[in-house]
C-alpha cells in the first residue's frame, strides 16, 4: 500500500466510528471472526480498544492484520484501522 493510499483511507476513516471494542478478553477467535466478517462486509474498519485490555493496542493491530490477511492503516492511541478489498462488495477505490 502507497503512502498516498494510506492517506485516502485515513481520511475515509476519520468519518466512521469503531464497530468492535476489544475488551479484557483480549483477542479471541470470534473477535477474529468478527473482524474478517466485517472487513468482508465493509472493506474499512475501525477497532477500539478499551482501558481494560493490557496488550498494546500496536502488537494486537500487527496480530489481527496477520490473522485476517488485511492491512492496518493507523494505530492512534486505542483506535485502530483496517482495510482489506472485499471479494464481492467492493465498494472502496484506491488513488493509484
Amino acid at each position: 500500500m502507497t503512502s498516498k493510499q494510506r492517506a485516502y483511507l485515513k481520511g475515509l476513516a476519520m468519518n466512521i466510528d469503531p464497530i468492535l471494542n476489544i475488551g479484557k478478553s483480549s483477542l479471541t477467535p470470534e473477535f477474529t471472526q468478527s473482524v474478517n466478517e466485517a472487513l468482508e462486509a465493509r472493506e474499512l474498519v475501525k477497532i477500539s480498544v478499551l482501558k481494560n485490555c493490557l496488550d498494546d493496542p500496536r502488537e494486537m493491530a500487527a496480530m489481527i492484520a496477520e490473522r485476517t490477511k488485511s492491512e492496518v492503516v493507523q494505530v492512534i492511541g486505542r483506535k485502530i484501522v483496517f482495510y482489506r478489498p472485499s471479494k464481492e462488495h467492493k465498494k472502496i477505490e484506491l488513488p493509484k
